[in-house]
């Protein structure tokens, strides 16, 4: 039973909830931070908050609805610092949370759960971007997806928007007083639900990779596509298309006016992609291979100051000084060994040991590529959970 949906006995004790983005300044600020996920195992070990100074505990709500509750779960929750308890949805989190202060625990509950923490999206300055323009990187930390907003003299693009933060993307450019010209993706993504066909029906000119059509896009006529070395204009600066299939075999990038290779799911700051989400365990050698060529023959040959940022960031990913998941391509040769492996024992890395599939990244995939019609509160629910694009870090970087 959904555990949202259910009538909790009301406990003594009022708690107070925390939102979701002062949980997060308390976390990024290094304070210690102990947090009671009620969720159930599964779904704890699938996707969890997680932070240097976090200590995660998982007790499931159904241990705290008997009136005596078992004496080895309460010791195993602090009674001597401050809890924050947590669910999916900021239901069952409450009353955990008032039956641990009807027993004299210092507790508060997330508000709105693990919904609340998805709804987590930050705009960060790329300072270190030599192009001309702006250039801000969108993150969000539930599921590690990074956007990019470049804008100049009036005008803007996105690069891997996200449909559930579509106003989002169209109020900044308010804010900054620029009008968002094009809205682009990379690929047919696996792991969230795109925003660019939503903006191109607010009035933005919606961009998808030639390349990516012959997957089955159900709506190509509707939008423009990009072939390799096309260029968008953004008031000054330039977007140009670069083709670098391996992840799928659409994959494009976006070179931001020299400045910023924008890499989608092919290269990150600590990782590469998986190959096998477009054909499976089958297909994913030859992909793996494609991968391996378009990173040395279309990605490293650009100057190493150039920037790479990526479509997404994992736990370990550490971000620069401006607080952007980019590093130059120099610095990820000499850090990632991947880099400078020949093709074959590339291979054998990246397919010796790649993550769990996205979950329902095969509904998402036919979301984006418009076979399969979800509404809005469908479209989020679906992209609940980590991203799991990347392979392994393991044996990718350098001793």
């Amino acid at each position: 039973m959904d555990p949202e949906a259910m009538d909790f006995p009301t406990p003594e004790s009022d708690v107070e909830s925390i939102e979701p983005e002062a949980l997060k300044e308390r976390i990024d600020g290094g304070d210690d931070v102990t947090l009671l996920d009620a969720r159930m195992e599964s779904d704890y070990e699938e996707w969890k908050i997680d932070g240097e100074n976090v200590e995660s505990i998982n007790v499931p709500y159904f241990e705290f609805l008997d009136e005596e509750i078992d004496g080895d779960v309460l010791a195993s929750i602090p009674d001597d610092e401050h809890v924050t308890v947590l669910c999916a949805k900021g239901g069952a989190s409450e009353y955990v949370a008032g039956a641990l202060a009807d027993r004299g625990y210092d507790v508060d509950h997330l508000e709105e759960g693990m919904n609340g923490w998805a709804l987590i999206y930050e705009a960060h300055e790329v300072t270190d971007y030599d192009g001309t323009g702006t250039l801000l990187q969108y993150q969000r930390p539930s599921s590690g997806c990074l956007g990019y907003f470049v804008y100049d003299d009036g005008e803007a693009a996105v690069i891997d928007p996200l449909r559930a933060f579509t106003d989002r993307y169209l109020e900044d450019a308010a804010e900054l007083g620029v009008e968002l010209t094009y809205a682009l993706d990379t690929h047919v993504h696996a792991d969230h639900i795109s925003g660019v066909r939503k903006l191109n029906e607010e009035g933005v000119e919606g961009v998808i990779p030639e390349a990516a059509v012959d997957r089955g896009v159900t709506y190509a006529d509707e939008l423009t596509t990009a072939e390799d070395g096309d260029t968008f204009e953004i008031g000054d600066a330039t977007i140009e298309t670069v083709y670098t299939p391996g992840h799928t075999t659409g994959m494009t990038s976006y070179l931001v006016d020299d400045g910023l290779l924008a890499t989608g799911d092919g290269l990150f700051i600590e990782s590469v992609a998986r190959p096998d989400l477009e054909e499976g365990d089958e297909g994913a050698p030859d992909a793996a291979r494609m991968l391996y060529e378009s990173l040395q023959e279309r990605v490293l040959t650009l100057p190493d100051e150039t920037l790479i940022g990526g479509a997404h960031f994992s736990s370990v990913a550490e971000s620069a000084a401006d607080g952007t998941y980019t590093a130059p391509i120099g610095n990820l040769v000499e850090e990632m060994e991947a880099l400078r492996m020949d093709e074959d024992d590339f291979v054998d890395v990246v397919l010796a040991d790649m993550p769990p599939r996205p979950a329902n990244y095969e509904d998402i995939i036919a979301t984006n590529l418009g076979q399969n019609v979800v509404d809005d509160d469908e479209a989020f629910t679906l992209e609940l959970g980590p991203n799991n694009c990347a392979a392994s870090q393991d044996a990718l970087t350098s001793d």
